[in-house]
């Protein structure tokens, strides 16, 4: 079994008992200590932020042009956090036991508990850093709800958040980057980690404007690279993110925890046509103000403001009436589905749902709605040409975020010694859904007040040990590794395009473990994706040079993993005979559609060893035991 290296004592003592023990690095000690950083997310640009102002030296690198292009600029809604502004009963205990529900009794107490513990900080700091959240006429910070949650506990700046706590973060990084603390890499992309001893010692890095290849060397090695949701094609992500540098790491030894855990997000403008490249968000907050409906005769095409409110279904307040609009993600998405299934659709497609806010308005006003949501309404119009003022929005779930990544500890760290991920990299606190405003939550909780703490039980037995010479035989051997990939890829006489082969696994991987699984569909998926990627080394076609800026290149060996991801992510959901959260395996369900959980045999993370490009993967197991939040088959009714 894993060692999660959970420290001993009550629940809600750990964190504490842990600042107390931990072993400390001194601020002499300090600066002779390197760390790399890689990604400039809103884990990575406060990790490496927080670490250079303790003193030790940082590299970070990001493929985008700037750090600020990270793809946390794109999250809308806003960050939870336990500050009971509302007097609404709201806590610590509720916020760690609302997550843990949430995520369907698979993921980790203790740091979920700690996330909860530290998260009233996280504001703290962002409102030090001047991000401009909302704020209630007399001056103090407002709130609103989120999905699974009964409090209203959700920070905002409008459906801007994730852009405004990441120029708070950036601010923090260039900070350091003035005072000559971190040294900032843009355009490269980490192409492999390097191991000496068996421990993290370095990466190579591939610069995206001239195709060299770089090595670097250092004590530790943090992974900030955020999630994997673009392996379905089809995606809210930004086009550029990938899972490269975790699969990379993850052939290089560290697990892969929990890779068919992918959360699907209810409220996302509809898939329009063949050529569509991307999908968009509709934050997860207009669920506060907005009712979801369906039409209760099948193929009523009316104008959604002709159909009279008898000819409605609200069916998300009919199944839930506790919770209502504002149940967690997994169980709307699959309401959403159902009713679709079902044929009470709407669109040209009949894949969408209403989102209506004709209510809302006639309560509050136009103004006040604009107020909230005046962006995404923008945004919406500019999409679709339609007025959501005056017409209900159209929706349908869409890959949003990946609960899986790689296994750490309880200190952050992976079965690697000196390996570190972070924020969505990891798979530690969302167990097999994330709650709506959580995601940004984690990733400051990591960088700021986290891994702050836990590098330095790593880090306080490195002190004596000089920085390896990049030109170790190893850095020389991962970098030909790397340098292999693009040359094959470069060399290969194909005739198809890299889009058409990621629009190709992107349709296998949502068809068979997207919204529901069945084992039928799974084992199918096995054949077809080897099938696949054989047919990609032989067809694919990269055009460009490899001296250059060729951003097909990089596409093509990004999806190289994706493809190998894609099989991890079969094995993961076939082996789990059971439904969960966001993993619904459609054998294992309750008598009114709702998860069925197994906790007898399923109550553990699965982790996995890779075995080679044909070898089926092994799986290792980190038994969860609950303390305090003892499962429970979940309700929102």
């Amino acid at each position: 079994m894993l060692d999660s290296k959970i420290p001993k004592g009550p629940l809600n003592q750990k964190w504490t008992s842990y600042k107390s023990s931990v072993p400390l690095v001194s601020p002499a000690n300090k600066l002779k200590l390197e760390i790399i950083v890689v990604g400039t997310g809103l884990a990575g640009a406060s990790a490496a932020a927080s670490l250079a102002e303790m003193g030790y030296k940082v590299k970070v690198f990001c493929f985008q042009d700037s750090p600020r292009r990270a793809h946390s600029i794109a999250a809308q809604g806003g960050i939870n956090a336990a500050k009971n502004y509302q007097n609404d009963g709201d806590s610590i205990y509720r916020l760690f036991y609302d997550t843990i529900k949430g995520g369907d009794y698979r993921s980790r107490e203790a740091n979920v508990h700690r996330l909860a513990e530290v998260s009233a900080n996280i504001i703290d700091q962002c409102v030090a850093q001047g991000v401009p959240f909302a704020r209630e006429y007399g001056g103090t910070l407002d709130n609103r709800s989120f999905g699974g949650v009964q409090v209203s506990r959700t920070f905002y700046a409008r459906g801007q958040t994730g852009q405004q706590l990441l120029l708070g973060a950036y601010s923090a990084l260039s900070r350091q980057i003035f005072k000559g603390n971190v040294e900032m890499y843009n355009r490269h992309e980490m192409v492999d980690v390097v191991k000496i001893g068996g421990k993290a010692r370095g990466i190579i890095v591939k610069n995206l404007i001239d195709g060299s290849f770089n090595r670097f060397s250092a004590h530790a090695v943090v992974l900030a690279t955020g999630g994997y949701g673009n392996v379905y094609y089809l995606s809210t992500n930004a086009m550029g993110s990938n899972v490269t540098a975790s699969w990379r790491v993850h052939k290089k030894g560290a697990y892969f925890a929990n890779p068919s855990f992918c959360q699907i997000h209810p409220t996302c403008i509809p898939v329009s046509g063949e050529y569509q490249s991307k999908l968009t968000l509709m934050s997860e907050s207009l669920r506060n103000d907005g009712r979801i409906w369906v039409p209760r005769k099948k193929g009523d095409n009316r104008n959604p403001n002709q159909i009279p409110e008898e000819d409605r279904d609200y069916y998300l307040e009919r199944r839930y009436p506790a919770f209502g609009n504002l149940v967690p993600r997994d169980v709307a998405s699959r309401a959403a589905k159902e009713r679709c299934d079902e044929g009470y659709g709407v669109g040209s497609s009949g894949l969408a749902v209403y989102l209506d806010f004709e209510k809302a308005i006639q309560k509050h006003g136009k103004d006040v709605i604009s107020a909230k949501y005046g962006n995404l309404f923008e945004m919406y119009q500019k999409i679709t040409d339609e007025n959501p003022y005056e017409t209900p929005m159209r929706i349908f779930p869409a890959i949003h975020y990946t609960m899986g990544g790689l296994w750490v500890d309880y200190n952050l760290m992976t079965n690697i010694p000196g390996l570190y991920a972070i924020g969505e990299c990891n798979f530690s606190d969302h167990g097999a859904n994330r709650l709506g405003a959580s995601a940004l939550m984690q990733g400051l909780a990591d960088g700021y007040f986290v891994l702050p703490y836990t590098i330095g039980d790593y880090l306080s037995s490195e002190i004596s040990n000089s920085v390896i010479s990049t030109d170790h035989k190893e850095f020389i051997k991962a970098e030909n590794e790397a340098k292999k990939i693009t040359e094959t890829l470069l060399n290969n006489n194909g005739n198809k395009s890299v889009e058409s082969f990621h629009k190709r696994l992107g349709k296998i991987i949502w068809d068979n473990c997207g919204m529901s699984r069945n084992k039928t569909d799974l084992t199918s998926s096995l054949e077809q994706l080897s099938n696949l990627k054989k047919e990609y080394w032989k067809d694919v076609r990269v055009l460009g040079s490899k001296n250059s800026f060729n951003p097909e290149l990089s596409k093509a060996e990004r999806l190289a993993d994706f493809m190998e991801l894609g099989e991890l992510m079969i094995y993961d959901a076939l082996d789990r005979e059971e439904s969960c959260g966001g993993h619904f395996r459609e054998e294992h369900q309750t008598e009114e559609g709702e998860a069925l959980r197994n906790d007898k045999d399923f109550l553990y993370v699965s982790a996995w060893e890779y075995g080679g490009s044909s070898t089926k993967p092994t799986l290792h197991k980190e038994n969860l035991e609950f303390e305090v939040a003892k499962p429970t088959q979940r309700s929102y009714k």
